[in-house]
This record gives C-alpha cells, structure tokens and sequence, in this order.
C-alpha cells in the first residue's frame, strides 16, 4: 500500500491471504501474537506508572523496576516485531501506547455517560492498534518510491 491510499477491500483481502499462508507455514498465530500486544500494552502502562510514580515519591527504585519492565517489554516486542526499518520499531511502540491510553481514556468516558465520545475514542484507538498490525505485516509500504 502507498502513502496516502485508502485501505480497500482488496487490500484487507490481501491481508487475509498473507496471514492464513503464514498461518499455514506456522510462522504466524494471530490470537497469540494479539494477547502479547495487550500485554506489551500493558507493560507500556507500567513503565508509566513506575515513571510518574518514581517522580512524585522522588524513590528511585521505581526507577530501577522501570528498568527492569522496559527490558522485559522489548524481549516480548521482538516476538511480534521479527523485522523492521528506520523508526518502524519506535513507530509500532508508540501506536501500541497510543492506543492502550485511548483505551483508557475511552472507558472513562464511559463511566462518565458520555458515550458518544466514548465510541469515537474507542474507534481512534482501534484504528492505532489496526494500524500496529497492518505496519507489522507488510500491509503498509513506508518505502520511498518517488
């Protein structure tokens, strides 16, 4: 896919096709690799935590626990992450964060009723996490070919 082009039906058929042949060749478990990305989510989250909360406590252990989960989280993205090109690794980081904070943005949303909102904030980090997958699949060609 180039830049600027929609995603279209042929274009997520194609998906479809890549993912069942290395399904088939066993190089490739979606559900898996989905409930390591929520977990790597989850890291992100905790590497947050440890930061906002080694700041407000000035105990630099949480420093040293960040540390620790950090290292943790960038073992488990090589799993999902087998290949990758300039800032694709930092790229797919920040659109697994992104997408885990509108998450939670979304949900609170909703504990406050505000629905609507919250529909739209769960359809934007939806996109994110869709945009994760297709980046790491080779869905999306960020070559220059000009």
């Amino acid at each position: 896919m180039s830049k600027g082009k929609k995603v279209t039906t042929e274009d997520v058929n194609k998906l479809v096709e890549k993912y069942d042949a290395l399904k088939k060749e066993e190089k490739l478990d979606l559900s898996a690799d989905q409930d390591l990305s929520i977990a790597i989510m989850n890291l992100i989250s905790i590497e947050e935590h440890l930061f906002f909360s080694g700041g407000k406590t000035g105990n630099t252990t949480y420093y040293e626990l960040l540390a620790e989960i950090r290292e943790m989280r960038k073992v488990l993205l090589k799993k999902i992450i087998k290949e990758y090109d300039g800032e694709v690794w930092c790229i797919s980081k920040h659109l697994l964060a992104s997408s885990y904070r509108l998450m939670e943005y979304g949900t609170k949303c909703l504990g406050r009723g505000k629905k609507k909102e919250a529909e739209d904030i769960f359809e934007k980090a939806y996109n994110l996490y869709s945009l994760f997958w297709a980046l790491n699949m080779g869905v999306i060609n960020l070559e220059d070919k000009s």
